[in-house]
């Protein structure tokens, strides 16, 4: 019996041992193929490293100083103090594209790990995504920004997977730990990130969740028991880029942020780039092709990719110099349009006033409007009629869709008191129209001072000088209110050629004193008008009071406007 049970020992002792010697085998078998399988995919992916292009004229060309950062002096001065003290802030930069937010970010960062003050260091890291790209899964099996877990039924889990432990993965708040996180389009964000990223800025952690954990399995390791337990770390500072207007971005997110304003390019500074990115390329430039770049590039990125595509057409035809005939064939074939800048008037005319208004991001731009007044036999009969102003569309809690007139249609009825009560003439004694031209959606009561002056001057047939711009909202007390953008403003009526630039006087700074024009604050309407009228036909020692309107004496004659 014994040498039996010896034998039966024996077989399943050998069966087993082949078992696991076939086992190995296979194990080395899948190893060397698995190996061999590595090895050609890695052939494969050094032959596509070692192969690359050049690098194109836009990522030549970015800025890597403050001082290539052209045109943005005060937004720079800006995000240096909100992120190189000792305790940097949260920063959302609004700016059209292509002004420079991303490259002043990173230059900013670099700048403060050198200051001896500032809590970034060498290690500190620059993580940029794109708000638009961050899709996010509801089941959190993926999430680029927040972080996700690979729970073990995810595939590819692994080893830890296979034994039933959920596998926590950093997202984006995490990798910038320590550094700063950039946001492009902040404003794209879904709501539900925008959420879980503002209680990320709250706690400096996030947390992740997975219906896999359990605190009490001793299998699961101690660092996912730490991760799940006590978040992950996600201590940064978030530099949020926009080209949306501040109104709509989620108030919540404005309050925990510095908001700082990147000015749109003038047509100097698009020639500066312009000249720049030849000389980095190595080719020279005739004067008037820059010239033709700076009417057509609204921002430094357009500029960069004009030049490029007129140096690639120089070095087919064998040439080292970008001639005017190359870059007009670049904007042609680009079908580019000139850039939207209005120039003020030659001479001044009755009832046609420059307004200002900003458009976008702090983009400011110079508006037109002009008033015409008929004097109807019938006093007290008149009509006003207004065009030029868009209306809105709103849709309320309800699901209703709505029209509403633009606030700056709202305030004519403001504009008609005023005109009535302080600028002794009664505008409902003639037919006025009252015109914005352009084709440019006009909303905020920013107009006001603006209407009264155009339709004053229109009655009375006192033309406005036309290097005079304006912007202010009219109280029916015939006060200046102040109003917002009003550095872009000033800045549009320097461009379009003004030299004086009428604001309330609440908006007033010292700082306008060096803008390169005359800011002239006021607080009453009586005064713009004062300021307003062509001082050629108006006799500055009377007040506006005693003013005679000079269209009495026109009887009905009709008082067109050129």
């Amino acid at each position: 019996m014994p040498s039996v049970f010896f034998l039966v020992q024996f077989f399943f002792a050998v069966i087993i041992g082949l078992y696991f010697l076939s086992l190995l085998k296979s194990q080395q078998g899948s190893k060397s193929a698995i190996e061999k399988e590595s090895k050609k995919e890695m052939d494969k992916l050094r032959k596509l490293r070692d192969r690359s292009l050049t690098v194109p004229l836009s990522e030549f060309t970015r800025p890597s100083t403050l001082e290539d950062i052209i045109g943005q002096e005060e937004g720079v001065k800006a995000l240096r103090a909100a992120l190189c003290s000792p305790n940097p802030q949260h920063v959302i930069i609004y700016g059209t594209p292509g002004v420079g937010k991303t490259a002043a970010a990173r230059v900013i960062l670099e700048e403060a790990k050198k200051s001896a003050i500032s809590p970034f260091n060498e290690e500190s890291k620059f993580i940029e995504m794109d708000a638009t790209t961050l899709r996010f899964d509801d089941r959190g099996i993926a999430d680029p920004l927040m972080g996700s877990v690979h729970d073990p039924i995810y595939q590819g889990a692994g080893p830890l997977g296979q034994a039933g432990i959920p596998q926590p993965k950093p997202g984006a708040v995490t990798k910038a730990h320590g550094g700063i996180l950039f946001l492009d389009e902040i404003g794209e964000l879904h709501p539900v990130q925008m959420n879980k990223l503002l209680k990320v800025l709250e706690d400096r952690k996030v947390y992740l969740e997975s219906a896999y954990y359990n605190s009490e399995d001793s299998n699961v390791p101690s660092h996912i028991h730490e991760i799940f337990q006590n978040g992950l770390p996600a201590d940064f500072r978030l530099v949020a880029a926009t080209t949306r207007t501040a109104a709509e971005l989620p108030s919540a997110l404005r309050s925990r942020c510095i908001e700082i304003y990147f000015r749109p390019l003038s047509q100097e500074e698009i020639g500066i780039i312009a000249r720049n990115a030849c000389k980095k390329s190595k080719f020279e430039i005739e004067d008037g092709a820059i010239e033709e770049i700076k009417k057509y590039a609204t921002n430094g990125r357009e500029a960069v990719n004009i030049i490029q595509i007129s140096s690639g057409l120089v070095q087919t035809q064998n040439r080292f110099q970008i001639t005017l005939a190359d870059v007009q064939w670049v904007i042609e074939s680009g079908h580019y349009q000139p850039r939207p800048e209005k120039k003020i008037e030659n001479q001044p005319y009755a009832g046609f006033v420059n307004g200002l208004g900003v458009f976008g991001p702090n983009l400011g731009m110079m508006i037109e409007i002009e008033a015409s007044a008929i004097r109807i036999p019938e006093k007290g009969k008149g009509r006003i009629i207004v065009t030029g102003i868009v209306e809105r569309e709103e849709t309320n809690a309800s699901g209703k869709t709505l029209k509403r007139r633009s606030t700056a249609s709202d305030s004519v009825d403001n504009v008609l008191t005023v005109i009535r009560k302080f600028l002794n003439v009664d505008p409902r004694d003639y037919d006025i129209h009252l015109n914005f031209p352009g084709g440019i959606p006009i909303d905020g009561p920013s107009a006001g001072i603006t209407m009264v002056t155009a339709i004053y001057s229109a009655i009375t047939n006192q033309p406005i000088d036309n290097r005079v711009a304006m912007t202010g909202e009219i109280s029916i007390r015939g006060k200046v209110k102040p109003i917002g953008g009003v550095v872009a403003k000033i800045e549009a009526a320097k461009k379009a050629g003004c030299r004086r630039v009428i604001i309330p006087k609440d908006n007033y700074q010292e700082r306008f004193k060096e803008m390169g024009l005359e800011v002239i604050p006021v607080d009453h309407i009586e005064e713009v008008i004062k300021q307003a009228i062509y001082q050629e036909n108006i006799n500055t020692d009377n007040p506006i009071s005693e003013t005679i309107p000079l269209v009495a004496a026109l009887g009905n004659d009709q008082q067109n406007i050129k």
